[in-house]
């Protein structure tokens, strides 16, 4: 089963404070579903309709993994502190291989 990597892209942060709460509880929830983080914060460059606001790259052993960490009563918690702090795109994307 080929892994997958977890992109999510922060477009805007109204509220600093509640991000932090967001990332105190969400990093606890992803690594708890067997995500290792990879990247976390701005981004170095950014090209085309990007943005360098902060980005996180998370790997699972799975979509399923990655699908069911956000599903999870730890993460959801964690969007709960978020609310409408901030605007994001997050995508589940299948690695190429398995390597």
């Amino acid at each position: 089963m080929p892994r997958a990597y977890w992109v999510n892209t922060f477009r805007s942060v109204s509220d600093p404070e509640r991000l932090a709460a967001y990332a105190e509880l969400a990093g606890p929830a992803m690594r708890a579903a067997g995500g290792r983080f990879l990247a976390r914060g701005p981004a170095a460059a950014a090209f085309e309709s990007g943005r360098t606001e902060r980005t996180t790259l998370i790997e699972f052993p799975s979509v399923e993994a990655a699908v069911a960490a956000y599903h999870s009563p730890g993460y959801q918690e964690a969007l709960a502190a978020l609310g409408d702090a901030a605007e994001r795109d997050i995508r589940i994307v299948e690695a190429l291989d398995d390597a």
